[in-house]
């Protein structure tokens, strides 16, 4: 018989996971504990934006003419737990209010309630980024609690979605990690995945903690990348170099490779920098804090690449005040092809600017009605043509493909001065400039 699947948590990775996993062929259950989100999912509407997501969704929720049908949703642990033969807990995990630390009390509360409810041999697969030694934890919890007793098994089966590709990356993964702690875990995590299996996806058995540190090390060997060519931008600024021509020569080597070697204002978002301080935290609380104690470094020059853009666009207005200044910021989200806000460079230094006395005005294509909820104060506006109007100083800060594609020679006409500063060095500078623009771009001082 078929296996049967429910999504624990219906946020970003949980409704992404829960609509591929019908479209792998499952009948799926989708639980969360906010009615409205549900009800919302229901209708085949996401909360977030996401490529592909919202059409994959209603492709397969009940009741949507021409649908499926496989993919349900539900507030209620006790549905989930009769339905279910395999369960994905898929819900958040923040970084502590005032700490490093990870803040497990959703992976635990989702654990709690979903327990009882499991009278039968099922298999509990997390899929939430938490610190190593949490899934021999929750095992334990979850043999203790469920009726079931130890034939309701655990496996850890981490997430590696790219906002803006999360669809493609569940569907086809560059890698699926397991791990288990039984032959029969392994099986219904096989049989879960055939179909990337089939298709080429590596498919990687190991114990509960390594599953849990390839997360972890993943996305702390990311950060350093990007980290590294941003302090190479430092250099470069005092040094007079360009950091996009280092980045091109050093890219060539392919033990090092071209990828996320683009320098700029650092990373930001809902996962990269706490998971970076939870790995930091974790290592700390085991013993091996020196191991890590690098990471302090890489979040430390990731930090400072906000305020160096501040600094620039000061400059930028006349080294004094921003009091009277007007500045336009194109871009909100962390990153493109996504409507996140969350710990944004882009939203960071705009505030920072606004603090200061600068009249800001933002556009973003998609994160804007998210920004307006974080930063109410600032000023935004529903085109770049309409946030650059009567600026002193044009800050670009997400690298969407909209902001590469416009002209610059039409938003001279309507800029108060022409200057802009590529937070993302994403723009060409010499189309710029020839529409009397002056550029100036993080780690090229002469570019």
């Amino acid at each position: 018989m078929a296996l049967k699947i429910t999504v624990i948590g219906t946020g970003y990775l949980g409704a992404t996971h829960a609509a591929a996993m019908a479209e792998l062929g499952f009948e799926v259950l989708g639980l969360d504990v906010v009615p409205e989100k549900i009800e919302m999912l229901q209708r085949g509407e996401v909360p977030m934006y996401e490529p592909g997501l919202a059409d994959l969704l209603r492709r397969h929720v009940a009741g949507i003419e021409g649908s499926s049908g496989r993919l349900r949703f539900t507030t209620s642990y006790e549905e989930a737990g009769a339905f279910g033969d395999v369960h994905f807990v898929c819900v958040n995990t923040p970084q502590k209010h005032g700490e490093y630390a990870c803040d497990m009390s959703y992976v635990d509360s989702a654990f709690d309630a979903l327990a009882p409810h499991l009278t039968r041999p099922v298999l509990v697969v997390g899929k939430s980024t938490v610190p190593v030694g949490s899934a021999a934890r929750l095992a334990e919890r979850l043999a203790a609690t469920a009726p079931a007793g130890a034939d309701a098994e655990l496996a850890w089966n981490p997430e590696f979605l790219r906002e803006g590709f999360a669809v493609e990356d569940t569907l086809r993964p560059d890698r699926i990690v397991a791990g288990v702690a039984s032959a029969r875990a392994e099986e219904l995590l096989r049989e879960v995945y055939a179909t990337p299996i089939a298709q080429g996806s590596p498919f990687i058995v190991m114990d509960y903690p390594t599953a849990e540190l390839v997360k972890a090390s993943a996305n702390s060997f990311l950060a350093t990348k990007i980290s590294f060519i941003n302090a190479m931008a430092e250099v470069c600024e005092a040094a007079d170099g360009d950091v996009v021509k280092l980045a091109e020569a050093i890219g060539h080597d392919e033990r090092i490779g071209k990828k996320f070697l683009r320098a700029g204002i650092g990373f930001g978002g809902g996962c990269l920098p706490k998971d970076l301080r939870a790995f930091m935290a974790r290592a700390g609380e085991l013993g091996a804090d020196q191991a890590l104690t690098f990471l302090r470094e890489i979040d430390s020059i990731n930090m400072r690449r906000r305020g160096h853009m501040v600094e620039l666009a000061r400059d930028a207005v006349g080294g004094g005040s921003f009091l009277g200044k007007r500045v336009a910021v194109l871009g909100a989200t962390f990153k493109p092809d996504s409507d996140d806000v969350r710990d944004s460079p882009a939203l960071n230094v705009a505030g920072q600017i606004h603090l200061q006395g600068g009249q800001v005005t933002v556009y973003d294509p998609k994160g804007m009605d998210n920004a307006r909820r974080l930063f109410p104060t600032l000023a935004y506006a529903d085109s770049a043509l309409e946030a650059v109007r009567g600026a002193d100083v044009v800050l670009h800060l997400t690298e969407w493909r909209e902001f590469r594609e416009l002209d610059p020679a039409a938003l001279a006409e309507v800029a108060g001065e022409r200057r802009i500063l590529d937070g993302r060095n994403a723009l060409d500078p010499e189309l710029w400039r020839k529409a009397g623009w002056t550029y100036r771009a993080l780690g090229r001082p002469r570019a």
